[in-house]
């Protein structure tokens, strides 16, 4: 009878061992470390989705770089766990080129992006021999050729890819154009030594400007439209389904929807 008691005390001790430590592991659930670059993205998830994160118990880190492109080696190291900054098509990209296993875990607000001059009015001013300043990474510069192609103004090879997109691809359309490759955070501020310039949505939104004002406005692709990014291996967390339906919620919705500096944004389907 003492042994069967002794099993029985032992089993018993065992089982809340177990309950313990799962019970210690439930916090760390709760905490995720999240990435932004500088700028509009990060403003929306800090004042709109945050405070829905805090409501629900979850202990948010947010890491801000200074460039965009020291975030996905930063995924795929593991040092955060979710970033939005990021398309489909880019993320796809570093994927290939780093071997990574990141994966989309909902959309956000998108910022298409637009054109912009300082030196002309309108686009009745364009003529042969101006110059346009395009973003210098594969994936916005073909965004960004798009735009033009649907205009007329150049024609793009039917095989031209996205990822490792160039200017090899491109061949006049209606006009004899110039194309200045900057860094994407650089055109907003250079558009004084170009006569028009492609500017991604972040940067036009960050500046006070409204998108829809440009002089053409792009309608995004699905592959071009920002997101929130995991790794694969996070996909189940509760973490990951939290953002899901906090960038989903009504909460969310009416929040952003008061920020008139967001007109022209492209949203969730699933805010319709």
């Amino acid at each position: 009878m003492t042994k069967r008691l002794i099993i029985v005390s032992l089993i018993f001790a065992c089982i809340l061992a177990g309950c313990g430590k799962q019970s210690a592991k439930e916090p760390e659930q709760k905490k995720f470390t999240i990435a932004f670059g500088v700028g509009t993205y990060e403003e929306q998830f800090r004042k709109g989705i945050l405070p829905i994160l805090k409501k629900e118990g979850y202990d948010v880190k947010i890491k801000t770089f200074s460039q965009n492109d020291q975030i996905d080696p930063a995924m795929i190291k593991g040092d955060v766990d979710a970033s939005v900054f990021q398309s489909r098509a880019y993320m796809n990209s570093i994927n290939n080129k780093m071997k990574g296993h990141m994966i989309v875990n909902n959309d956000v607000p998108t910022a298409p992006q637009s054109l912009w001059s300082e030196k002309h009015s309108s686009l009745k001013e364009l003529k042969d021999g101006q110059t346009i300043a395009v973003p210098n990474d594969p994936v916005n510069q073909e965004r960004a050729f798009r735009i033009f192609e649907k205009e007329g103004w150049v024609k793009i090879d039917k095989d031209a890819g996205t990822v490792n997109f160039n200017q090899n691809s491109v061949k006049p359309g209606k006009y004899n154009l110039k194309f200045k490759e900057l860094h994407p955070a650089q055109i907003l501020r250079s558009l004084d030594d170009v006569d028009y310039g492609v500017v991604n949505g972040n940067y036009i939104a960050d500046s006070k400007r409204i998108i829809a004002d440009g002089l053409l406005v792009e309608k995004t692709p699905q592959q071009h439209k920002v997101v929130l990014t995991i790794n694969e291996e996070n996909k189940d967390t509760d973490w990951a389904k939290a953002l899901k339906k906090a960038y989903y919620s009504k909460e969310f919705q009416k929040w952003y929807e008061k920020q008139d500096k967001y007109k022209g944004f492209i949203v969730p389907k699933e805010w319709k």
